[in-house]
């Protein structure tokens, strides 16, 4: 197992790909920590009927003390913090439109959320990765910050703003052996994008996968293995990465 005795955290990881991380790096020997807004209790009978260690915490990664709080958590559950995925983020119930008719509030709450909630988790977790002399991140974007998602600016925006932050902290905290990588997928079959997506799902789904090299729609299946080699000592000298999981749309 690639990531035995190691511990992860998990944000947003009650469904979809949050959960599909957790299961994963379960099955690679991780203790997981499934935390989100949403009861993880399925996330974390999955992974215990499926063999693994896992505890639920409830978290709101726009609140820097409940990040401070589940790191903790983690700590007595589990001894320390080993790799945190940084996942949580608001999607799903978005509503795009042209930029000029996003409400404020939208603007700001997605900003609080995708880009200061991961931040409030990397200031919550690092000083346990740094007691131990190394550690993991693995910040989600997203194909829309590099492709330019038209009408949805500020989810555009906010996954932009995560692979600024991925880069830069990644020379901060390179001297103490932590690694901060980022994955930007295409639209993944999950129930976020399917709110998102609304009735036109299924036209979507159509145009996104024509421009795809690999004319599919992307699965939850298709993130996790790069999620567990960014999280495992096989991607040990690779920090300030995006890499693109999106069936071949865009090429850095």
């Amino acid at each position: 197992m690639r990531l035995k005795d190691k511990v992860a955290i998990v944000t947003g990881g009650a469904r979809g790909l949050g959960r599909a991380y957790c299961e994963a790096l379960a099955k690679e020997g991780a203790a997981v920590v499934a935390a989100d807004l949403r009861d993880c209790a399925e996330t974390v009978a999955a992974v215990k009927a499926a063999g693994g260690k896992a505890i639920a915490a409830e978290l709101d990664v726009a609140n820097a003390e409940s990040c401070a709080a589940v790191v903790a958590k983690a700590v007595q559950a589990f001894g320390t913090v080993d790799i945190l995925i940084n996942n949580a983020a608001r999607y799903g119930d978005l509503k795009g439109g042209k930029f000029d008719q996003i409400p404020e509030a939208d603007w700001d709450s997605t900003m609080a959320v995708n880009v200061k909630g991961i931040w409030n988790c990397c200031k919550a977790a690092v000083p346990e990765m740094k007691k131990r002399g190394q550690g993991s991140i693995v910040n989600i974007s997203s194909l829309a910050a590099v492709f330019g998602l038209p009408f949805a600016l500020h989810y555009t925006t906010s996954k932009g703003a995560v692979i600024g932050l991925t880069r830069g902290l990644a020379r901060e905290l390179g001297r103490d052996w932590i690694r901060v990588n980022a994955i930007a997928p295409s639209a993944v079959l999950t129930e976020g994008t399917t709110e998102f997506m609304g009735d036109k799902l299924e036209r979507a789904k159509q145009v996104i996968a024509s421009g795809q090299t690999l004319q599919r729609n992307l699965e939850t299946g298709d993130l996790v293995g790069t999620v567990i080699w960014l999280a495992s000592e096989e991607s040990r000298f690779v920090t300030g990465q995006t890499i693109m999981v999106d069936g071949g749309t865009v090429y850095l």
